[in-house]
C-alpha cells in the first residue's frame, strides 16, 4: 500500500507519515523544499518536491497511491480571507481532482471550526450530528475549513472518489508550532493564572491520536462520506495541562487561581489589543480563548471510537512533558 501525505512537515502529517511507515506503508511526501523537509526521511517518507496549488506536481506525487492524507492546510497566515481561500479551498480541490485521477482514497483533516465558536458549547456534547451554523464573515479559517470539507465530502457521495474527513481540535504533541510555543510563553515568567484553579477540561488532542484516527478512517468502508471528530482523546485539566507542560520545560511554576469575572474583564482588554495589532481574524481567537479555558471541552469523538475503532495510543502523562521537552530542545530551529 502507498499513500501520499501533503503538509508532511506540519505537526499532524509528520505524525501521519509515521504511523504509516510503523503499519508498512510505503509513504510520499510533497513538500515544496526537499533539502528543508529531509528530517521526514528517517521517519520513512519518499520526499516528492512540489506544491499543494501545484496540479501537476501534485497529480505527479500521488500517481500509483492508494490512498492521500491532505493534512497541508493555512491555519494562521496574514492576508485575509483570500490567503485562506487560496490555500484551503483551492488546495483541496487539487488534492480531490489528483485522487480521483489517481483512484487513491481521501482523507481530509479539517477542524472542530467548522462548529463555529458561538455555538459548541451546549447542554448536550457537540457531535457530528449538529447542524453546522452560520459562520461570521470575518470567521475566515472556520469558513474555508467547512468549505474545504463540504467540497471532499460532496465530491464522495457525488461518486467522483471515496473520501471522508476528521475534525481534531486544539492539537499539540512533538513539532508543534502553534499550541504548545504559546502556552511555554505563558509560562516564562513562572507564574501562571488558573481560571477558577483550572479545573475545566481543555479541548486538546494529541497530533499521534489525530494520525491514529486518520489511517483508522482510510481502512473503514463506512467511513466514506462522512466526517468525525478527533476532538477528546483523554480528558485533560487545565491545571494538570499546566503542571505537565512545567515538567517538560523543566521549570518552577507558581500557579494562581482567579475568577472567571477577572479573567472576563483582562480579556475585553486583550482582545482590544489584538484587534488594533493583528486584525479581526485573530480578535475572535482571543476572543474564543475565555471559552476555552474556562469551559469543558465541548466536543463528542464517539462516533470515531464506535465506527473507526479508535483507540488514542498517545496518553497525556507522558505525551504532554514530551511535547514541551521537544519545544524547550528546538526553539531556536
Amino acid at each position: 500500500m502507498r499513500a501520499l501525505v501533503t503538509g508532511a512537515t506540519g505537526q499532524v502529517g509528520s505524525y501521519i507519515v509515521e504511523r504509516l511507515a510503523a503499519d508498512g506503508w510505503s509513504v510520499c511526501a510533497l513538500v515544496r523544499d526537499p533539502a528543508r523537509a529531509s528530517w521526514l526521511e528517517p521517519l520513512g517518507a519518499e520526499l516528492h518536491a512540489g506544491d499543494v496549488l501545484n496540479g501537476e506536481s501534485f497529480r505527479r506525487a500521488a500517481s500509483g497511491c492508494d490512498a492521500i492524507f491532505h493534512t497541508a492546510a493555512a491555519i494562521t497566515p496574514k492576508g485575509g480571507w483570500e490567503t485562506f481561500r487560496r490555500t484551503n479551498i483551492d488546495g483541496t480541490q487539487i488534492a480531490i481532482d489528483a485522487a480521483a485521477t489517481a483512484g487513491a482514497k481521501l482523507v481530509q483533516i479539517s477542524s472542530v471550526a467548522v462548529y463555529g465558536s458561538g455555538t459548541r458549547y451546549r447542554e448536550a456534547p457537540t457531535d457530528e450530528d449538529v447542524p453546522l451554523p452560520t459562520l461570521p464573515e470575518g470567521a475566515y479559517y472556520a469558513r474555508s475549513k467547512r468549505e474545504s470539507e463540504q467540497m471532499v465530502l460532496n465530491a464522495h457521495h457525488a461518486g467522483k472518489l471515496w473520501a471522508c474527513a476528521v475534525r481534531p481540535d486544539v492539537i499539540y504533541g512533538r513539532r508543534d508550532r502553534q499550541f504548545v510555543p504559546r502556552v511555554a510563553g505563558l509560562m516564562r515568567y513562572g507564574v501562571m493564572p488558573l481560571i477558577n484553579g483550572g479545573s475545566s477540561r481543555l479541548a486538546i488532542v494529541h497530533a499521534g491520536n489525530v494520525a491514529d484516527g486518520a489511517v483508522r478512517a482510510i481502512a473503514a468502508p463506512m467511513a466514506g462520506g462522512n466526517a468525525y471528530n478527533l476532538a477528546n482523546d483523554f480528558d485533560v485539566t487545565v491545571a494538570d495541562f499546566v503542571r505537565l507542560a512545567s515538567e517538560g520545560l523543566g521549570k518552577k511554576l507558581v500557579t494562581v487561581s482567579i475568577p472567571l469575572s477577572l479573567a472576563r474583564a483582562g480579556m475585553a482588554v486583550v482582545k482590544g489589543a489584538v484587534s488594533l495589532v493583528r486584525g479581526r481574524e485573530m480578535a475572535s481567537h482571543a476572543n474564543s480563548t475565555l471559552s476555552f479555558m474556562s469551559r469543558d471541552n465541548p466536543f463528542s469523538s464517539e462516533r470515531a471510537r464506535r465506527e473507526l475503532g479508535w483507540d488514542p495510543p498517545y496518553r497525556p502523562q507522558a505525551s504532554i512533558p514530551e511535547a514541551f521537552r521537544w519545544y524547550r530542545d528546538n526553539k531556536a530551529d
